[in-house]
């Protein structure tokens, strides 16, 4: 997906995905900041908005953020979002609207407004962290324009996880049992 911007080239974007992990007993060793900063220097990834709060075994919160996008970047990403929101209702005269309003709301370069904090933490237990993070996957972007250059589309895209896997294997044997 691209969008015009005032250059002509427009705002490149790849597959993004929302991750929710949590940790229990989270020791900040910094393996998971390492592994985070070789996949963005490598541009397999990019982070859209990361919030991470952690809450210490007498309940007080500390909250980071970061993102990768510049203001203006982020601005286009909110407008995109917005427009395809907009899109969504059918109506040509919302689609501007809402890309406005999205553009707007990521002004100050972050998805996760500071009331998500409060939620994460109202969340999870003394003693944890929980991170929620929008990731762009940079390295499917290639592609992705490869295959729309040869009038490719897309049919159908899931993530497959091993407890899919897992669960298919009990449907199997349960049919296979009856």
């Amino acid at each position: 997906m691209s969008t015009p911007d005032e250059t002509g080239k427009g705002f490149p974007l790849g597959p993004v995905q929302m991750l929710v992990v949590g940790f229990t007993h989270l020791e900040p060793d910094g393996k998971i900041l390492e592994e985070l900063t070789r996949l963005k220097e490598a541009d397999i990834v990019r982070l859209i908005d990361l919030m991470v709060v952690r809450k210490d075994e007498n309940g007080d919160v500390l909250a980071v953020q970061t993102t990768d996008l510049n203001q203006e970047e982020s601005m286009q990403f909110g407008a995109i979002v917005g427009a395809l929101v907009g899109f969504g209702t059918g109506d040509e005269d919302m689609v501007e609207d809402a890309a406005v309003a999205g553009a707007t709301a990521l002004a100050d370069g972050h998805v996760f407004e500071s009331d998500d904090v409060w939620y994460l933490a109202d969340a999870i237990p003394n003693d944890t962290a929980a991170a929620i993070a929008l990731i762009e996957h940079r390295w499917a972007m290639p592609l992705r324009d490869k295959i729309l250059d040869k009038g490719g589309f897309v049919l159908a895209d899931e993530w497959i996880h091993p407890k899919d896997l897992i669960a298919i294997g009990a449907h199997a044997t349960a049919a296979a049992a009856s």
